[in-house]
């Protein structure tokens, strides 16, 4: 499981025209499933992610987690995080994860996440989404379970 995790001020996602996920300060959650990945994967990525502390203290220190901020989050599904670019210049994104399992792992991971922070907020899994954020910093973290 791959995620790009973005701090910011505000992020809403937009299907149609029509926004159906929207955040103040906390985290845009950009979420990938690989083909390999389990069930197992969603408890050492939520692990990390819910205790990163990637937001300032009053010393300006980077001390506090979403939880300590009182953040929201934002999960939008992302297949494209699974890009092989090693052969041409068309990505191959044979590493992600099919489909239906993919739903149902981005699914569970919204769920769990769910326990932990009072407010989530999803995109439309395999729709195509407008994505909008204030990044905050800027600060992005890559995450990858593989690496965890």
């Amino acid at each position: 499981m791959r995620a790009l995790v973005q701090r910011v001020s505000e992020a809403k996602v937009d299907v149609d025209g029509v926004t159906v996920g929207s955040i103040g300060k906390g985290f845009l959650v950009l979420l990938g499933v690989g083909q390999n990945d389990s069930e197992e994967q969603i408890e050492k990525l939520w692990g990390k992610i819910s205790k990163m502390r990637i937001f300032e203290d009053e010393n300006h220190k980077t001390n506090l987690s979403l939880t300590d901020v009182s953040g929201e989050l934002l999960v939008v599904s992302q297949f494209t995080l699974y890009a092989n670019c090693k052969k041409g210049n068309r990505p191959s994104f044979t590493e992600a994860g099919a489909p239906d399992e993919a739903n149902r792992l981005y699914e569970l991971f919204v769920e769990r996440a769910r326990r932990d922070v009072p407010r989530v907020e999803t995109g439309v899994f395999g729709a195509m989404m407008d994505v909008s954020l204030i990044n905050d910093g800027p600060f992005t973290i890559w995450l990858d379970t593989d690496a965890l």
